[in-house]
């Protein structure tokens, strides 16, 4: 059972971050008009670095496809981890607007983590 709960929830994920990266280079997704001051001076900060965000990006759409299928699950959390330690940041630091939705990624992405712990092993020995 807790394999299928982590299952949906890595699709979940990994189609979040898909859609994410994807808005990022097609902005589709419309930018609510009460933004926080703080968060658009960051952003405008972000996007002064031209190949900041297409890096972003990038990263997540590798990142969440990866996160999708069991085999690649272990990679994917790696390669979208510095990117969710950014959104942690922003939402704790900067607008805690989304602080609830960051912490329910957090606790997914180190679920993740968790379960491919044999996989990473080999890294640190």
């Amino acid at each position: 059972m807790k394999n299928k709960i982590l299952n949906v929830l890595s699709i979940l994920f990994g189609l979040l971050l898909i859609n994410g990266g994807l808005n990022k280079f097609f902005n589709y997704i419309p930018t609510p008009e009460n933004l926080n001051p703080e968060l658009i001076k960051d952003t405008q900060a972000l996007l002064e670095i031209v190949w900041l965000m297409p890096l972003i990006a990038t990263a997540e759409i590798v990142g969440g496809a990866l996160l999708i299928f069991k085999k690649t699950r272990a990679l994917g959390a790696l390669i979208v981890f510095p990117s969710m330690v950014g959104v942690l940041l922003v939402h704790t630091f900067v607008d805690n607007s989304g602080l609830i939705m960051a912490i329910v990624l957090w606790a997914i992405l180190l679920w993740i983590i968790y379960d491919n712990r044999e996989r990473y092993l080999p890294i640190i020995k």
